[in-house]
């Protein structure tokens, strides 16, 4: 379907088109289907192909060596960002089940990444991510409960070196988010995790249409 667009220009493409464009502008190759597959065998839905490429892209552009990933699924994001990783660079990944994991493993073994690559964390991330070391990582990247997406924050940007990135999925949930007339506990807090990174003035926000949407936020200092 195609709308009317500004004078002069072309008409309006309608927003489905667009993101099937977006979504197939970078094709997933047949390991990546394989571990989307997997995905959806085990119920948890990983990032699409559009944001998928995003994080490949901001790993590359971060020169990352230290990531840490909150919620492992079956591998599809891990594998996005091990691909944008520099060669000697550790994925940190954490998931409460250990299902997930056990195929994420199998997802970065059969694309050739080596044990040395990458750590598996059984455990809740809550738990978890206030261990790891302060400063010590240059991008961030959560997929995991919702409602705890604030929480995520606070402990996430403590362990970004200054020009590190926090990314997190879902931040759009289907268009709930726009719409202040949802108060279910999940658009609550991904709402309010926007607005906590919008108004830091230690962060640079960005929000990216992407998929579900992908909220980022860069660490100034």
């Amino acid at each position: 379907m195609r709308s009317t667009g500004s004078a002069g220009g072309p008409p309006a493409l309608s927003g489905s088109a667009v993101r099937e464009y977006l979504e197939s502008f970078v094709t997933e190759d047949g390991l990546l289907a394989a571990a989307r597959e997997r995905s959806e065998e085990l119920g948890c839905i990983p990032i699409g192909p559009a944001g998928g490429a995003a994080l490949r892209f901001l790993a590359s552009a971060l020169a990352a060596r230290a990531v840490v990933e909150v919620g492992t699924g079956a591998g599809t994001s891990g594998l996005w960002l091990l691909r944008g990783m520099t060669s000697d660079g550790v994925l940190t990944s954490i998931d409460v089940e250990p299902e997930h994991q056990r195929a994420a493993r199998q997802t970065f073994t059969e694309a050739g990444f080596p044990p040395s690559r990458y750590r598996l964390i059984m455990g809740q991330a809550l738990d978890v991510l206030p261990r790891l070391t302060d400063g010590g990582y240059d991008l961030v990247f959560v997929d995991a409960a919702k409602p705890e997406y604030p929480r995520y924050l606070e402990v996430g940007v403590r362990l970004l070196r200054p020009g590190g990135v926090i990314a997190f999925d879902n931040a759009l949930w289907g268009g709930r988010v726009a719409d202040p007339a949802y108060r279910d506990p999940s658009s609550i807090a991904l709402r309010d995790v926007g607005a906590m990174v919008r108004d830091n003035e230690t962060l640079i926000p960005l929000m990216l249409p992407l998929g579900d949407g992908l909220l980022l936020a860069l660490r100034m200092s």
